[in-house]
């Protein structure tokens, strides 16, 4: 008896067709699986593609200066925390300009401060900073212009505010040209700013940016609380974190009491932390596969059982044990391959859904996860069927057309 093909596809899709509540049942399962895969490790790359995102907003090629020496390498709480033996200056951010390899420099003053309008009034983040600040963060402007290029340790009484800002204290009145009041001090607007959202923490619809010689004076210190160094060249990097530690080390009578991080350090840290989250889930995810691999093995097992007539009279017109296998198999293959296409179609549902929900989170499930789960679920649901099919091929031809 030579079957082709073609012949066990229509054999194994009737025997699906002939049961289509345990056909339904086990594509269910399998389907499950497979999403859970799909879903699953596309919030875990959405979250490793927000981060990275949220960093290449600040900038490229970017060497952020802290205050206080971090006493591990790379990057931890305490250097955010500012723990300071010796402040950062103005002085000392214009020296990191002297080399060659450092395109531009922005140091950053933050604090809160009420701003008011006539008898509109509200706290806001005030940032001090320089002219250099809108092309290190890639920030865009709405209306007017930036701050001006001048000292740093020039206090212009000039300021860039967000749209939130402008709404809330001027509504549908112009805001460029008026003056507000910051703190006790006030402040001609100059520009409104275009970039909207939130950017590793600083809202820029709800900021309020000035020159940092006037932050220092509203906030009275002479500190700085970051600097912001851009280089011209990827491979100019090592080269200018060097300089930098050496030049302040310097400055500051031969104590390092900076820590210096580069944007790809932190960036690798969150990426390396955030990939492995994505693999723990998808593993996890993956073990719905193997439940379903033995769903299948269990119904395999049943169908067996009540196609015992069936499998007989196929062996007593000749079928070949290696024939019989191939066509439990192909069921069992199929069964898989539907599940599993149903399977990635619901989880690419499923991610559509979490976009839609949170359209920050780019949340598209790598391609290595969707190869990967959609092999485990076919060969998950042949290798499970492999016991039916051989108890099914070494069937008593005579036996089995009685039923037993």
């Amino acid at each position: 008896m030579a079957l082709h093909s073609s012949d066990i596809a229509w054999f194994s899709w009737g025997a699906l067709r002939g049961y289509p509540t345990r056909t339904f049942l086990m594509l269910i399962a399998m389907a499950i699986g497979v999403s859970a895969v799909v879903i699953l490790t596309s919030l875990g790359e959405g979250a490793r593609r927000y981060v990275t995102d949220q960093f290449a907003s600040l900038g490229t090629n970017l060497v952020i200066v802290f205050p206080g020496r971090s006493e591990t390498a790379g990057f931890n709480p305490s250097t955010m925390m500012g723990e300071t033996p010796r402040d950062l200056t103005l002085d000392d951010a214009q020296a990191l300009t002297r080399s060659h390899n450092v395109r531009r420099i922005a140091p950053i003053n933050v604090g809160s401060a009420d701003v008011s309008h006539l008898n509109r009034s509200r706290q806001v983040v005030v940032i001090g900073t320089n002219h250099e600040m809108l092309a290190i963060r890639h920030w865009e402007l709405a209306q007017g212009k930036f701050l001006p290029a001048l000292d740093l340790d020039r206090a212009t009484p000039v300021a860039v505010i967000g749209s939130t800002i402008r709404d809330e204290l001027f509504g549908s009145e112009r805001a460029l040209g008026q003056w507000v009041r910051i703190g006790d001090r006030r402040f001609r607007i100059i520009g409104i700013m275009g970039s909207e959202g939130r950017s590793i923490g600083v809202d820029v619809e709800e900021t309020v940016m000035i020159p940092i010689a006037s932050a220092q004076q509203i906030f009275n210190t002479s500190s700085v609380f970051r600097i912001l160094v851009e280089v011209k060249t990827r491979d100019a990097i090592a080269s200018v974190k060097q300089f930098i530690v050496d030049t302040l080390q310097e400055r500051h009578q031969g104590i390092k009491d900076v820590t210096v991080i580069t944007q790809d350090a932190v960036l690798e840290t969150f990426d390396r932390i955030l990939g492995a989250l994505t693999y723990a889930v998808g593993g996890i995810a993956a073990i719905s596969l193997a439940v379903a691999g033995i769903l299948i093995m269990n119904v395999m097992l049943v169908a067996v059982s009540q196609r015992t007539a069936e499998i007989g009279l196929l062996k007593a017109l000749g079928a070949s044990p290696g024939q019989i296998t191939a066509l439990i198999l192909a069921e069992a293959l199929m069964l898989s391959m539907l599940g599993a296409i149903a399977g990635y179609l619901l989880g690419q549902l499923g991610s559509w859904s979490i976009r839609y929900a949170f359209p920050d989170l780019p949340a598209f499930a790598p391609l290595w996860a969707v190869v990967i789960a959609l092999l485990v679920a076919v060969a998950t649901g042949l290798l499970f069927s492999l016991m039916p099919a051989r108890r099914a091929a070494h069937l008593d031809p005579v036996l089995a057309l009685s039923g037993r």
